[in-house]
């Protein structure tokens, strides 16, 4: 049985430069059915390799795989932008190949498995779980057995899809091998144009938190969305044991942790840099977080600098307790202030979004986001529009509203920086403008670019601001012209 996982090229935010990290959904897939035995495995990643789609088919044609992978866990350099690649990419691949099976997996399509099936007749299956369901659907395949009742799979029976059982989430994620690092060009991927070799990490699955905009919703059976608040951690000692694997084998200098909850367990985290420091790990890395968890790691905040973190990343959102109850962020306004104080505090750099498309959103509401933002003050500025991800509650009450129709996605502009729906005040062009004139408001505050450049930050943190206020004007286009730059 001969696996290829192929990552289709493609580009990434336009505020993030160059940036290509190795697929961690291949990474850990792969990892897992090689250990059960499935060792003739390939990772063809196209992105960072710059292999343009015709030759890519070609390759793919020439290896002539038994089973064709795609899809991701993370939505880090484009949204659901890839998903146009992915579709794209099985149809010519099974227009090349038709014997090939081809599986789909991971952010939207396993929350929409029906919907994929029915659109994409290139597509064969559709892992709704982790995994332990790809394993499965691979030794089924293998063994030629019937797939319908496969847990955590989707396929077709008689040219109908249908759903397999739900399949219960693995609590136990030290049970899994490291991720598969060797299958990849490990020396080619770079984050924001200078930070390399560079990785995207994941210690830990699913939020304790329920916020209604989340894009994490949409990597679970949508029979059963709750099974996205069940948080799921790596221990410490495995997530160094990664970061040895990282720094030795392949020569890693940054990292990005792109749990959306690393800090949730103060404890866990001074665990991890009190192994990181006893090893002397040096790869300098960046945590995402809500206010709530950096507040709570105040006190270790020194430690996790002086292992190595030079930026932390968490999202604003709203500014007022309202809003931040409406959307059931779980933090308060005094915690967003906290944060950005204790980062600046210990010299590491802050990265705060803040989000426009709400359906309430009116455009004195969002220029009062701003004026918030802009008086605390985070380093970097990022902006996201509303983009519902499929079982998160807002895309629920898109669907009941009759605003949101699965058919007519344009892929190329959810990447969390088009606007794709009106607000019940303001159009789409109107969330456009709005959005342009905040990026450029902030980024050309007086003395705001001169205080990062002569900080005492990082000098990675520096280089990923310049990085940011290089792709301005791009995200400018994006946002008010429409211009697609995935």
């Amino acid at each position: 049985m001969k696996i290829l996982f192929v990552m289709p090229k493609l580009g990434a935010w336009a505020t993030h430069g160059i940036h290509r990290a190795p697929n961690q959904l291949y990474a850990q897939w792969g990892a897992y059915v090689r250990e059960k035995g499935y060792d003739d495995l390939e990772v063809l990643d196209c992105r960072v390799l710059e292999i343009p789609m015709d030759q890519m088919v070609h390759m793919v044609k020439e290896k002539n795989p038994d089973v064709v992978m795609l899809g991701d866990m993370l939505h880090s350099y484009g949204g659901f932008a890839i998903l146009w690649y992915f579709n794209e990419a099985a149809s010519r691949i099974k227009q090349a190949l038709p014997d090939t099976k081809i599986i789909v997996g991971g952010l939207w399509y396993s929350s929409m498995p029906i919907f994929t099936l029915e659109q994409n007749p290139a597509i064969d299956y559709v892992v709704m779980a982790e995994e332990e369901a790809f394993h499965d659907l691979i030794t089924t395949i293998d063994e030629k057995k019937p797939v319908k009742d496969l847990a955590g799979v989707s396929s077709r029976v008689d040219g109908k899809p249908v759903m397999g059982p739900h399949r219960p989430l693995n609590v136990c994620l030290d049970s899994l091998p490291l991720p598969a690092y060797d299958l990849f060009p490990m020396d080619k991927y770079v984050g924001h144009t200078h930070w390399k070799p560079f990785v995207e990490m994941v210690t830990s699955r699913g939020c304790p938190s329920a916020c209604t905009f989340c894009y994490e919703w949409d990597q679970y059976d949508p029979r059963h969305p709750e099974d996205f608040l069940k948080w799921r951690a790596k221990s410490p000692e495995r997530v160094i044991e990664e970061l040895e694997l990282l720094h030795h084998k392949f020569g890693t200098k940054v990292v990005v942790i792109q749990d959306d909850n690393f800090n949730v367990n103060p404890e866990r985290v001074k665990k991890f840099c009190d192994l990181k420091k006893e090893k002397g790990n040096p790869i300098k890395w960046v945590s995402l977080g809500r206010a709530i968890d950096w507040v709570n790691c105040e006190e270790i905040l020194p430690l996790m600098k002086e292992t190595g973190l030079f930026i932390g990343v968490f999202g604003i959102e709203v500014t007022t307790p309202e809003e931040l109850k409406k959307i059931a962020k779980g933090i308060t306004i005094e915690q967003i202030r906290k944060t950005i104080e204790i980062l600046r505090r210990n010299n590491v750099a802050v990265v705060a979004d803040i989000m426009m498309g709400f359906d309430y959103d009116t455009e004195a509401i969002v220029k009062q986001r701003f004026e918030f933002t802009d008086e605390v003050d985070p380093d970097i500025l990022w902006i996201g529009y509303v983009t519902p991800a499929p079982n998160s509650p807002i895309w629920k009450r898109g669907m009941a509203k009759g605003i949101i129709d699965p058919k007519k996605i344009d892929f190329l502009k959810w990447d969390f920086l088009h606007p794709v729906m009106p607000t019940d005040h303001l159009s789409i062009e109107d969330l456009g403008r709005l959005g342009a004139w905040c990026m450029r408001e902030f980024f050309s505050k007086p003395g705001r670019v001169q205080r990062i450049m002569y900080s005492q930050f990082d000098q990675l943190a520096k280089l990923c601001f310049q990085d940011v206020m290089r792709g301005v004007s791009q995200w400018e286009e994006g946002a008010v012209k429409g211009e697609k730059h995935i």
